[in-house]
């Protein structure tokens, strides 16, 4: 009798319900056709770059918000656009890189709507945890910029400074972005639901290591690869433990944001 007057606990969708496998054949399908025309000279290098930034970080916007919105793809279909479009003006204008502030900026007006609670990007801002969000990437970049000064022999600070603030547009407006909100805000989040957090973080931090080791961008030698693994997996798991104790992306966004800055001012040889 005690077990029939229980309620039956509600179980969790599937892992990836709502996942928008329709949009993301047709980014991939694109990001090929654009390599194909690349590689035959119908096209510039730098379409290849363009389409890698609307389908690589247009995919994880675009799934995180589908699963936020319960598989609504529309509102991840104008990110992709503005992603590709952010690429394309900071390619053919040095101004252009402040389109890199329209997909922040359409996230945000979800989040202030009230549409995005499931990512953790909703209500007020967790001024505390941005803080310590913030020098939490502090003192991971710190440490990043010393070891890469004294065991590479990493240039710190070499870069010319419109290729640095560049640089610093496309992680606040799609590389951090996109990553926190699928990571973090989706997948670690949903993840949790169904097993404990710390294989939760796991997932989610395997998951994002795994996506900065296959990005062409990154240096291919085995030390610069290594050292960007283990701080990649101390950013991904300090990350999901923000999320956890303050209920919000915020503060990993902070940390992220603060992080990849330190990354940028490194020039490997």
């Amino acid at each position: 009798m005690w077990a029939l007057e229980q309620p039956c606990p509600e179980r969790p969708p599937p892992l990836l319900a709502d996942t928008p496998a329709a949009l993301l054949a047709a980014l991939a399908g694109a990001a090929l056709g654009a390599a194909a025309l690349v590689a035959g000279g119908w096209l510039p290098g730098a379409a290849l770059a363009v389409a890698g930034v609307a389908a690589g970080h247009g995919a994880l916007l675009a799934t995180a918000l589908a699963w936020a919105l319960g598989g609504r793809t529309l509102p991840g279909v104008g990110l992709v656009a503005l992603l590709a479009l952010a690429a394309l003006a900071a390619r053919s204008h040095p101004l252009g890189l402040l389109a890199y502030a329209g997909p922040p900026l359409v996230v945000a007006r979800l989040a202030a709507r009230g549409r995005l609670a499931a990512l953790g990007l909703g209500g007020g801002v967790p001024l505390r945890g941005v803080a310590a969000g913030a020098a939490l990437g502090a003192l991971l970049g710190g440490h990043l910029l010393v070891s890469a000064s004294l065991t590479l022999g990493v240039a710190v600070g070499a870069r010319p400074a419109g290729e640095l603030l560049g640089a610093l547009a496309y992680d606040a407006g799609a590389n951090v972005l996109a990553a926190e909100c699928f990571f973090r805000g989706a997948l670690f989040a949903r993840a949790q639901r169904r097993w404990p957090a710390a294989g939760a973080a796991a997932l989610s931090t395997g998951a994002y290591v795994l996506r900065y080791l296959v990005d062409p961008l990154l240096p291919k030698s085995v030390e610069l690869v290594v050292g960007a693994a283990f701080y990649l997996t101390l950013l991904g798991a300090a990350n999901c433990w923000l999320l956890r104790r303050s209920g919000s992306l915020l503060p990993g966004l902070a940390s992220a944001l603060v992080f990849f800055a330190a990354w940028r001012l490194c020039d490997a040889p």
